[in-house]
C-alpha cells in the first residue's frame, strides 16, 4: 500500500513539474527578459498545486487618449496569462501619468493635469478588451492608494532608494552628464510605479524593453515591504511605421487600436519590407504560422513581399476589429489606393446658420476627421487635406452652401451637402 501512495505521488509530482514547465514556456515565448524565472518556477508549482492563480500586473499611463500596436506585445502576454488560469490586472497610470514616465526622455516631460488624465484613462478598458477579457480581469487606478498615501508614508517609500542608485539609470545618467536638468519629481516615477507593485502584491509584471529599470525596482521595494519579489518579463519595442522610432503617438508612427479599419490596413500596406519581417515576427504571437514558409521566402530575396504584408494587415484588421471588418479595409484599399478610384460614402447633409458659411475646422471636427481644431489645422499645414481633389492650405477657409468631397490622407472620405 505504502509503495502504491509512493509511486501515486511521484506519478502527482511529475504532471505537475510538466505543467510548471509547460507554463513558463508559455512565459517565455517573445519575451527580451525573464528576471526571476527560478524564483517563480517555486511559487508556480505552489500556485498550481493549491489553485491560487499569480497576480500578474500590467500597467499603462494615459498619457495619451489611444493604445496602439505596440501596446499588444505586452498586452497578449497578459491574455496569455489569463489563459494559464492565472489573474491578469490592468493598471491604469492614473497617478504615475500626472508625473510623466521619464523613461528615455532627454529632457523633462510636461506634466498632464488631473483632467487629461481622466479624459485619456476614459477609453482605455474599452480599448483593452479587444486584446483581453476584461470581465475575467482586475482593473486598477494607482489613485486608489497613491491619493490616500500620506506626507510620511511617502517619505518612507522615497527613503528606500539613494539618488545615487537613481543615477544609474542610463536616461539619468546621460543627462546629468551633459547638464541637462532632472527635475526632483521624475525620480519619484520609478518609485511609484515600483509601490504599485507592493499595493497589488504582484507575482509578476510585464513591460517593455524600456521599463527595465522601473519593474527592477519594484523587485527591491517589494523586498523592502516584506513581500516576495515578483518575477520581470520584458519585451521588444514594436518600431513604428517610419521603420525608425518606437512606435509613439508623439512622434505620429503608430497604429491605434480602435483606429478605422481600412487606416489600419493602410498604414500596414505602407511599411517596408524590412519592417514587415520584424512585426511578422512580433505581433505574430505563434498564431500566423501558416504564413512562415511566405515569411522566410521573402526573408531570403524571394517571395511575394506584397501578398504578405497584405494578409498580415487583414489579419490585424481581424485582431484588432473583426473579420468582416478586415475584408472590407482590403477591398477599400484595393478600390481606393490600388485602382484610385474614390470610394462610395454616404453622404452628409449640414445645414448652414446665417448664410456666413461654415469654417473648414468646424466641418472637419463634425464629420469626426479629426478630433480637435488644432489636429485639423496640423492635418492641413502638412497637405493631408483635399477638398473637391484640390490640396487644402487655408485652416482659416469657410465653405458655403453646396456638395464637397473632402479627402483625409490617402484612404479617408467624406461628402458633405452644405445647406443654406
Amino acid at each position: 500500500m505504502a509503495s502504491r501512495e509512493r509511486g501515486e505521488g511521484s506519478l502527482k509530482d511529475a504532471r505537475l513539474d510538466a505543467e510548471v514547465e509547460r507554463q513558463l514556456a508559455v512565459m517565455r515565448e517573445g519575451a527580451e527578459t525573464f528576471v526571476g524565472e527560478e524564483e517563480l518556477r517555486a511559487r508556480l508549482r505552489e500556485s498550481i498545486g493549491l489553485r491560487r492563480p499569480l497576480r500578474v500586473k500590467l500597467g499603462m499611463d494615459p498619457s495619451a487618449p489611444d493604445l496602439h500596436l505596440g501596446h499588444t506585445l505586452v498586452l497578449r502576454k497578459l491574455e496569455r496569462f489569463q489563459g494559464l488560469g492565472h489573474t491578469p490586472i490592468f493598471l491604469i497610470g492614473d497617478f504615475t501619468a500626472r508625473i510623466g514616465d521619464p523613461s528615455g526622455r532627454s529632457k523633462t516631460r510636461p506634466a498632464l493635469d488631473a483632467e487629461a488624465v481622466r479624459r485619456n484613462a476614459a477609453t482605455y478598458v474599452a480599448q483593452v478588451g479587444r486584446v483581453l477579457d476584461v470581465a475575467r480581469a482586475e482593473i486598477r487606478q494607482n489613485t486608489e492608494w497613491m491619493d490616500a498615501m500620506t506626507p510620511a508614508d511617502f517619505v518612507r517609500l522615497c527613503s528606500k532608494y539613494t539618488v545615487a542608485r537613481m543615477l544609474e539609470r542610463d536616461d539619468f545618467a546621460k543627462r546629468f552628464a551633459a547638464g541637462i536638468p532632472i527635475a526632483v519629481h521624475e525620480f519619484l516615477y520609478p518609485l511609484v510605479q515600483a509601490y504599485d507593485s507592493v499595493a497589488l502584491r504582484a507575482d509578476v509584471e510585464l513591460g517593455g524593453t524600456d521599463q527595465t529599470f522601473n519593474l527592477l525596482l519594484a523587485r527591491e521595494i517589494q523586498r523592502d515591504y516584506a513581500q516576495p519579489s515578483q518575477a520581470v518579463i520584458t519585451h521588444p519595442l514594436l518600431v513604428g511605421t517610419d521603420g525608425v522610432e518606437k512606435m509613439s503617438k508623439s512622434l505620429g508612427n503608430v497604429i491605434g487600436i480602435s483606429e478605422p479599419p481600412e487606416e489600419i490596413f493602410g498604414k500596414v500596406m505602407s511599411i517596408s519590407d524590412a519592417l514587415m519581417l520584424r512585426w511578422f515576427d512580433l505581433l505574430g504571437f505563434g498564431e500566423w504560422e501558416d504564413l512562415r514558409a511566405a515569411r522566410d521566402a521573402v526573408a531570403a530575396g524571394g517571395g511575394d513581399p506584397l501578398a504578405l504584408k497584405r494578409e498580415m494587415a487583414r489579419r490585424l484588421v481581424a485582431r484588432c476589429h473583426d473579420a468582416g471588418a478586415a475584408e472590407r479595409a482590403a477591398e477599400h484599399f484595393a478600390r481606393v489606393v490600388q485602382r484610385k478610384e474614390v470610394p462610395e460614402v454616404a453622404e452628409v447633409r449640414l445645414g448652414l446658420a446665417g448664410g456666413a458659411g461654415l469654417g473648414l475646422l468646424d466641418l472637419l471636427r463634425r464629420l469626426e476627421l479629426v478630433k480637435s481644431n488644432a489636429e485639423g489645422r496640423r492635418l492641413i499645414e502638412q497637405g493631408g487635406l483635399r477638398v473637391d481633389g484640390g490640396k487644402e492650405s487655408d485652416p482659416a477657409r469657410r465653405l458655403g452652401p453646396g456638395r464637397y468631397l473632402l479627402q483625409v490622407g490617402k484612404r479617408r472620405y467624406a461628402r458633405v451637402h452644405l445647406e443654406p
